[in-house]
């Protein structure tokens, strides 16, 4: 009697590990379909404008952007 509750509580455990795994799964497929279209490294439209690059500048050196970086946070 105690050798069928376990096996009935490991299979349980299982059907229950099954179903959460294939329901990931399946979400995993749905936000994959969602984004599948989605074009992040198209050209930006309208007034856009680079804001990275090299920025080197003489007047305004490495280290004095490190100590204004740490002195505000920005």
């Amino acid at each position: 009697m105690k050798g069928i509750k376990i096996f009935l509580h490991a299979v349980k455990v299982f059907i229950l590990f099954t179903g959460c795994t294939i329901l990931f799964y399946l979400g995993m497929l749905w936000i994959n379909e969602e984004y599948e279209d989605y074009h992040r490294y198209d050209q930006p439209q309208g007034n856009a404008m680079r804001v990275s690059g090299n920025f080197i500048d003489d007047a305004y050196p490495v280290v004095k952007r490190l100590i204004f970086f740490y002195e505000h946070g920005e």
